[in-house]
């Protein structure tokens, strides 16, 4: 099983994410963010990835840093979990409609960090929760998981089924990514023989 637990602490944070990618889609969110574990469910659920997250941050300021962080350390236990990388499919991609929202997302486990990250959202906040924060977990999850990571809400009214397509549409995309690919064997995917 491909499983991994890490810990970050600062002075802002303290996260704690335990991961396993060949899981059932079982998730336990402790974030102190509502939003965000409604969102994170999502990930868990869609990917059928098993994921346990525990957050503890300066939310007296604002939600930033703990999403951040949670984005980060995601990215590092996501990276540990996967290893070598050998045989799985790298590249995953995704659409997800909810009701009038569609989102698009396509990901490359290429050892290279990288975001487009392109929602128009139609209000900024959803809930308590600052949509602005989005592009920071994910950041944070690219840079630490060595991932090029494209998204696209290409239309949507509602800004929660926009952030919701879009989490939905991450955690198949990663299903994707890390399955293996039968006719890899134990092979990189990658004419560089490294990723």
């Amino acid at each position: 099983m491909r499983q991994a637990e890490l810990s970050r602490n600062t002075l802002e944070t303290r996260i704690r994410v335990q991961i396993n990618l060949d899981g059932t889609g079982r998730g336990v969110f402790k974030t102190g963010v509502p939003f965000l574990d409604h969102m994170l469910d999502q990930v868990s659920r869609h990917g059928l990835i098993d994921l346990d997250i525990e957050a503890e941050g300066d939310l007296h300021i604002d939600a930033h840093h703990t999403s951040e962080d949670i984005g980060i350390t995601l990215g590092q236990a996501f990276a540990k979990a996967l290893g070598d990388k050998r045989g799985i499919r790298r590249y995953g991609h995704a659409y997800v409609p909810l009701d009038e929202a569609l989102s698009r997302v396509v990901i490359d486990l290429s050892g290279r960090p990288g975001l487009e990250f392109h929602v128009d959202f139609t209000r900024a906040r959803i809930g308590d929760f600052d949509v602005d924060l989005f592009r920071e977990f994910f950041q944070g999850f690219v840079n630490h998981a060595g991932a090029s990571l494209h998204i696209d809400n290409l239309r949507g009214i509602n800004a929660h089924h926009q952030a919701e397509t879009v989490f939905k549409a991450f955690g198949r995309a990663l299903r994707m990514a890390v399955e293996f690919d039968p006719r890899m064997g134990d092979t990189l995917p990658s004419t560089k023989g490294a990723l």
